[in-house]
């Protein structure tokens, strides 16, 4: 059993920041939790990690990385009453028991998440993420390892279906070994990223969830363009909760009391970011990952464009607050 089901004292409706591949590293959750008005969000993920490779002699401290909660995070967490979940990803069951033990070991994280959502089709390959809804039974073996290892709460994230929608076989599934919370992208692994996010799936969810009278949270997940977009998609469709993943790429103050906040804004949160990244991961982390900021943060104003060209040809932190530091002084 758990020790602490987190899921069960959160607000409703409840917002989680998506865990994103090469995004939500610790220094990008410090953001925006930094960001986030008081009770706009509630639960952050890291990045998605491998159990191969977190058991792996040699793998191990390149997985590490992608769990790493620094003291400046977990301070600002422990300020706003966030939450924080590893997520990790595989297909053997035994694997998920022994990671979940080394990683609640460390008593750095509320809960475990299992990913069974992501598409990509090298991870799909490996009977992996989105490819274990083809497989519940393992699926299931996975949740119940995964608990006895840890003594966490354990969620899980992932997709109405494969090829087609198999929602209400597939909730079932985890519903029946307790898990404490399922997030669900209303699309198909087929689908990708492409069409939209069908939230009807998600309140199929929340039904069944409350005709088989189980406690398990129901967080709906998909196109989600704004924090008030989020909060009455939850209304519409009886979620406990929404997860926010591209979301974040439109609007890095989406959680904050004033979203949408004009570039001088948008460029001070930029200059924070590439300085804790130099400070926090050095010449650990290729530069390069930043890259795909940049968009985020410089753009809606005359020469966005034009600074966004300098940025990319930057080759480390200090060029490109060189860039920020020049465009302040001729604005």
């Amino acid at each position: 059993m758990e020790l602490n089901n987190f899921w069960k004292t959160l607000p409703a409706p409840h917002f989680a920041l998506a865990p994103m591949e090469d995004v939500t590293d610790t220094v990008f959750r410090e953001l925006v939790a930094g960001t986030s008005a008081p009770g706009n969000l509630h639960v952050v993920f890291t990045e998605f990690m491998s159990v191969d490779g977190f058991l792996h002699e040699k793998g191990r401290d390149k997985a590490k990385h992608r769990l790493l909660v620094s003291e400046q995070e977990r301070t600002v967490l422990k300020k706003n009453g966030i939450r924080i979940v590893a997520q990790i990803w595989g297909s053997d069951p035994e694997k998920f028991y022994r990671a979940a033990r080394i990683i609640a070991g460390d008593d750095q994280f509320d809960g475990l998440d299992i990913n069974m959502g992501c598409p990509v089709k090298k991870i799909v390959k490996h009977n992996a993420c989105s490819a274990l809804i083809n497989v519940p039974e393992t699926a299931r073996e996975i949740v119940q390892a995964t608990r006895e290892g840890s003594g966490l709460p354990v969620s899980v994230k992932t997709r109405i279906g494969f090829n087609h929608v198999v929602t209400e076989e597939w909730i079932t599934h985890l519903l029946e070994v307790r898990t404490a919370a399922i997030i669900l992208h209303g699309r198909t692994q087929k689908m990708q990223s492409e069409g939209v996010a069908d939230w009807n799936e998600v309140r199929k969810a929340v039904e069944l969830r409350d005709t088989l009278q189980s406690d398990t949270q129901i967080l709906g997940n998909g196109d989600v363009s704004s924090y008030a977009d989020g909060l009455e998609r939850a209304r519409k469709y009886q979620a406990d909760g929404v997860m926010v993943g591209r979301g974040i790429f439109h609007d890095p103050f989406f959680f904050a009391a004033v979203p949408q906040q004009g570039h001088q804004a948008r460029l001070k949160l930029l200059q924070q970011h590439l300085e804790r990244f130099n400070t926090q991961w050095g010449r650990e982390k290729n530069f390069a990952i930043l890259k795909r900021f940049f968009k985020i943060y410089v753009h809606s104003f005359d020469g966005a464009g034009e600074m966004r060209a300098l940025l990319m040809d930057t080759r480390n932190c200090s060029e490109a607050l060189q860039v920020i530091k020049e465009y302040n002084v001729h604005a």
